[in-house]
């Protein structure tokens, strides 16, 4: 059988992150799986508008970004918390990704992250996400917020401490594995979805993605 590739990516504009630990440390409990990780930090863009589209096109690194997404089986993102929402270097490289296909998941099997230093375990900012999941489509599996991220790992083992969030998340990456094998499947087939996905990327770009205001 050919190997699973899931892609786990941080949001935060810190590539030393402890959401792009979480989202690595649970793609990689996917036993035999290829996961790709993948930093916000690394997608820098200018701030998004409508001038600049007319100016640059479709930036490289927005392609870039979307081209990791089509070549993965499965999406494991854990999403940082700055003051309620998404980081500002994950919303701009958002904004640009929705300009090129507003399914910027694609369809594809995903689980939703997020933690934080304190007790909130970035709550907010997932709730957010999960709540967008299917007008941007992402195949949502399982969502899951970890409180005191630093208290809830030891360190030289990279183990969950606490039993209960430990099963929920292999539980989690379990149901993302059974999903994404399905998906292959029926991508395989011809039995994925042909609801259009896509197909607006030429036309009505300004019925899209971000609102041009």
């Amino acid at each position: 059988m050919e190997t699973l590739k899931v892609l786990a990516i941080g949001t935060s504009s810190n590539r030393n992150s402890i959401n792009l630990q979480l989202a690595t440390y649970a793609a990689r409990l996917i036993e035999g799986a290829s996961v790709d990780v993948l930093s916000a930090a690394d997608y820098e863009m200018p701030l998004y508008s409508d001038a600049r589209e007319a100016e640059l096109g479709s930036p490289e690194p927005a392609q870039r970004f979307m081209q990791k997404i089509a070549e993965a089986d499965a999406i494991v993102i854990s999403f940082a918390e700055y003051n309620g929402s998404y980081t500002a270097s994950f919303k701009n490289l958002f904004d640009w990704a929705s300009r090129i296909d507003t399914r910027v998941f694609q369809r594809k099997p995903t689980v939703f992250l997020s933690t934080s230093p304190g007790g909130g375990g970035a709550q907010s900012v997932l709730a957010q996400a999960e709540q967008s999941a299917k007008y941007y489509g992402a195949d949502l599996v399982a969502t899951l917020s970890v409180p005191k991220f630093r208290e809830q790992f030891e360190p030289n083992s990279g183990l969950m401490r606490q039993t209960a969030l430990r099963d929920e998340l292999n539980l989690a990456m379990a149901s993302l594995r059974d999903a994404a094998l399905l998906h292959r499947g029926q991508s395989q087939h011809g039995l994925g979805q042909t609801d259009g996905a896509g197909s607006g990327r030429q036309e009505g770009r300004s019925k899209q993605g971000v609102s041009l205001c």
